[in-house]
């Protein structure tokens, strides 16, 4: 077996995998998870469903599982090896890294206001008011997108964490200011 044909088989695993993952998320994990569908109409009003945003993810799982599945044989790649594994761990370090983040900017700003104003301020209380709602996403989704670009890059610019503000502000205009009653991660849990 020759390593192009090491390689084709590889992309062909991994390919098939994710359009796997992505059909057993599809129509087993979000089913039995989610108690609503992708969109719900509630006397007159139309929201969001707790099942669209993980049928999306699972929809462009599925579909770069396709694209690899269909990609051109072009020129031949490595196999996997230390170069590989070393960008793997910078990016899940950087993933886990942001998810810390999101998840506790905001509890551990609203700590500190406590401390400052002398008052009895709990982020549970407060997750849904601006601006503390808004914390831990923008933080955390800055890290990740600007982290993300910064491994495939293999430096940060000050290009990259615009980029990486702007898209998460953008996120927020697209999911929180239309719905009044969104929560952005992680706020639902905490």
């Amino acid at each position: 077996m020759t390593a192009r044909t090491a390689i084709a088989r590889t992309n062909l695993y991994l390919a098939l995998g994710c359009i796997a993952f992505a059909l057993m998320l599809a129509f087993l994990w979000i089913p039995l998870d989610t108690n609503s569908g992708l969109i719900e109409k509630v006397r007159r009003q139309v929201t969001i469903g707790d099942a669209l945003a993980p049928t999306l993810a699972a929809f462009m799982i599925g579909l770069g599982g396709v694209l690899v599945l269909f990609q051109g044989r072009g020129a031949a790649q490595d196999g996997i090896g230390g170069r590989n594994l070393g960008f793997l761990a910078r990016l899940l370090a950087g993933i886990a890294i942001a998810f810390a983040l999101m998840r506790w900017t905001g509890p551990g700003v609203v700590w500190l206001a406590g401390l400052v104003s002398d008052q009895e301020l709990t982020y549970r209380a407060l997750r849904d008011t601006a601006p503390w709602k808004y914390l831990g996403f923008l933080t955390g989704g800055s890290f990740l997108i600007a982290a993300l670009i910064a491994a495939v890059e293999g430096r940060v610019t000050g290009r990259t964490v615009v980029i990486a503000v702007c898209a998460v502000l953008v996120l927020i205009a697209l999911y929180d200011l239309p719905f009044d009653d969104l929560l952005l991660p992680p706020n639902g849990d905490v």
